[in-house]
């Protein structure tokens, strides 16, 4: 019996990390984005791009590798869309994101009906895909009782998004390039007369974070199995993302974290049941709330992010002061 709890425990950290890593991609995306003074909204749709054309491609071509490639390049492409919009053309930054979420969420539709039509590729068809998405036990560290499994025995996708946080925060903090990414986001007429080059910065880096956005969607049409159904896979995680920036305070490392706890909320709609009945005395009282509660939270608390970091004074804050902002040379 107390195996048998230890197990619920185990498989209830397991799936804290299978739903947070997605919002991770996201977040750490929309944080190289912002971090160049560009504010994008549309972070739902380009990974709703990634998603369907990462599937595809990498189901067909029988290859992880290709499907993540190809879920960055599309990502990317949505990044260069956005940037020639509002960084060649000033198009307003809130109201390009907005335009860029429909129209993802539409190619998404469009393209996951028309390939359904003819003949939708089945995820466990394809071996190297399978077989590429399956659990990967970190050797000594997998064994630890109870959290080891949980937290040290997961995909490749998993591996890859807390790498790319790590290095996203080591080159944000502590390379050349990296810092004048920040130069550019906070001040880039300063930027720009010592010879920043800021479109090429804000170009580069949009595409970047982007790429990074495309490759969590298309973690999340695996991690569905890759069933496709009137439901976008990605489900409202591009929203809960660009909130996640805030609470990480555009810092890719404290987005681990942010996006840990957002994980434990939305774990509790699948798993709340599960602990109710093997802890009855102490959470029995999860099997009473209902499920539109659970559904619901990653929301609230992000409401709740957004109104409390609101408020919060500029001081600390990692909020680049030009974000928003179109830069006009001329007005330099």
């Amino acid at each position: 019996m107390e195996m048998d709890k230890l197990g619920v425990i185990t498989t209830f950290i397991h799936n804290i990390v299978v739903y947070n890593i997605p919002l991770l991609y996201g977040t750490v995306g929309e944080i190289v984005v912002e971090k160049s003074g560009s504010l994008n909204l549309g972070v739902e749709g380009i990974m709703a791009v990634g998603a369907i054309f990462g599937y595809i491609v990498g189901c067909y071509t029988n290859s992880m590798l290709v499907g993540i490639l190809t879920a960055f390049a599309m990502g990317a492409l949505m990044g260069l869309l956005f940037a020639a919009l509002t960084v060649s053309l000033q198009a307003n930054q809130n109201i390009t994101g907005l335009t860029l979420t429909t129209f993802g969420l539409g190619m998404y539709f469009f393209v996951g009906n028309a390939i359904k039509a003819v003949r939708w590729p089945i995820m466990s068809d394809y071996s190297s895909i399978k077989n590429g998405f399956a659990d990967i036990a970190i050797p000594g560290l997998s064994q630890i009782p109870v959290v080891g499994k949980g937290l040290f025995s997961h995909n490749i996708l998993v591996y890859l998004g807390i790498v790319i946080a790590l290095c996203m925060w080591y080159y944000l903090n502590r390379t050349t390039p990296g810092l004048r990414l920040r130069a550019v986001g906070e001040n880039p007429g300063s930027a720009d007369s010592v010879g920043i080059n800021v479109k090429r910065t804000k170009y580069l880096h949009i595409c970047l974070g982007c790429g990074i956005m495309g490759i969590g969607g298309y973690y999340m049409g695996l991690n569905m199995s890759g069933s496709f159904s009137s439901a976008c896979w990605i489900n409202g995680y591009g929203w809960i993302a660009v909130a996640l920036v805030i609470f990480a305070n555009w810092n890719p490392i404290m987005a681990i974290l942010g996006t840990f706890v957002f994980g434990f909320f939305n774990t509790l709609r699948v798993s709340g049941s599960s602990l109710a009945v093997a802890f009855p005395e102490t959470l029995g009282w999860l099997a009473a709330v209902p499920t539109q509660l659970y559904q619901a939270l990653p929301f609230i608390i992000t409401a709740i992010v957004l109104v409390v970091t609101s408020v919060r004074k500029r001081e600390g804050s990692g909020l680049p002061a030009a974000l928003g902002l179109n830069y006009f040379r001329e007005e330099r």
